[in-house]
């Protein structure tokens, strides 16, 4: 099949993270904009017990609610646009029924040890945050390709005005994850986001904090603990009416978002809003955590042209994440640094940070997208 002869049946695989479905749709468009070529969605559910914990990486729906779940029958995709460990493994199940006829797309950071299954994906995708195996079927891009959409933020614009515009100026959301590798949320953190919450109450401004599915119970109690009640508070374990988050990021004047979520960070950065990046410690086990990111960020860096010993360094790489020695990683701080040399973000509090950009980046980097859809292509030639 060549472009030109056909318009190939696309799958989108996708499960209920929206932005990681997000940047999946920013592809999907790209091929319908471009190509001509649409694609159908096959929405996932998962088991109850699988919603948090994570399956093992197979190919395998053992893990989905078929029963509610997007039909999976044939006739089989020419082509699989997926994200997230749970729906990649779908992917490859659906891969394995089409007899490897099937390609896959894979946007982000391939979970787990991939090494048996790295070769199934025909294309992975990785943003600057991520550090893969230096494959030939792997491609980096610059920032990740989320994106908050013109049409939502305006929705949340509408739906929030009444409620937002009156509160005390600035209006800054503190938007808050949860623990992940190598951070710990500990009292220092409670402790960090604390000072930061005065300042803005010191200000006469209004703290709004969002957390997230991954917010330890509990730790929002703690972050409001005697503050007044200007201080306003979404908190996603008891949600007392609608999650804010798409009203704040268009009414919001500053954004503090913990270091553990690059998600929140970019819809943040692709809107031009201030935005503050709040270190998480990482205890004594996240210290080494650290030193092993660290070191996986230099092993597995792309071929850098004049080095003499890059072959080697390559080779070795590959052998470590063969052997198991080394997987794939993200190495927050340095995507942190990234922001921060672009002017895109500041450290939480940093003084010299206190005007906004007003300079929105694009929703997603047309040379990005580009790139993408060549790479898309010959895998539907059978190349």
């Amino acid at each position: 099949m060549t472009p030109s002869e056909a318009s190939p049946r696309i799958w989108r695989v996708l499960g209920d993270k929206k932005g990681d479905n997000s940047q999946v749709d920013v592809i999907a468009e790209a091929l319908e904009q471009t190509r001509g070529w649409t694609s159908e969605l096959r929405h996932l559910e998962m088991l109850p017990e699988y919603v948090k914990g994570k399956p093992r990486v197979a190919p395998t729906l053992h893990h989905i609610d078929r029963a509610r779940s997007d039909p999976l029958e044939p006739p089989w995709p020419d082509l699989i646009l997926t994200r997230g460990r749970r729906p990649s493994n779908v992917a490859l199940w659906i891969k394995r029924q089409s007899g490897g006829r099937t390609r896959i797309v894979l946007l982000g950071k391939p979970a787990g040890w991939l090494s048996h299954y790295m070769s199934q994906f025909d294309l992975v995708i990785t943003s600057s945050e991520t550090l893969p195996p230096p494959f030939d079927n792997v491609m980096q891009i610059d920032l990740p390709l989320m994106q908050i959409g013109a049409d939502r933020l305006e929705a949340g614009r509408v739906e929030w005005q009444d409620t937002l515009a009156p509160l005390p100026r600035p209006l800054v959301a503190f938007l808050i994850g949860g623990p992940t590798s190598p951070y710990v949320y500990n009292s220092e953190a409670e402790t960090r986001l604390r000072k930061r919450i005065a300042q803005v109450l010191a200000r006469g401004g209004t703290p709004y904090l969002v957390g997230s599915r991954r917010t330890p119970s509990g730790f929002l109690d703690r972050l409001q603990d005697g503050f007044p009640d200007t201080l306003r508070v979404f908190d996603w374990a008891r949600p007392e009416g609608e999650n804010p988050y798409t009203g704040l990021l268009a009414l919001g004047d500053r954004f503090v978002v913990t270091g553990d979520s690059i998600s929140m960070q970019v819809e943040v950065a692709r809107l031009g809003k201030p935005l503050e990046i709040l270190p998480l410690p990482f205890g004594w086990l996240g210290r080494l955590d650290d030193a092993r990111r660290r070191l996986a960020a230099w092993m597995f860096q792309p071929a850098r042209a004049g080095h003499p010993a890059e072959a080697a360094r390559l080779a070795m790489a590959r052998g470590l994440y063969h052997l198991r020695l080394m997987q794939q990683t993200r190495h927050f701080p340095r995507f942190h640094q990234i922001l921060i040399d672009r002017g895109l973000a500041s450290w939480a509090g940093d003084a010299e940070a206190d005007t906004p950009t007003d300079q929105p980046i694009p929703t997603a980097s047309a040379d990005d997208v580009t790139r993408i859809l060549a790479r898309i292509d010959p895998l539907l030639r059978g190349v």
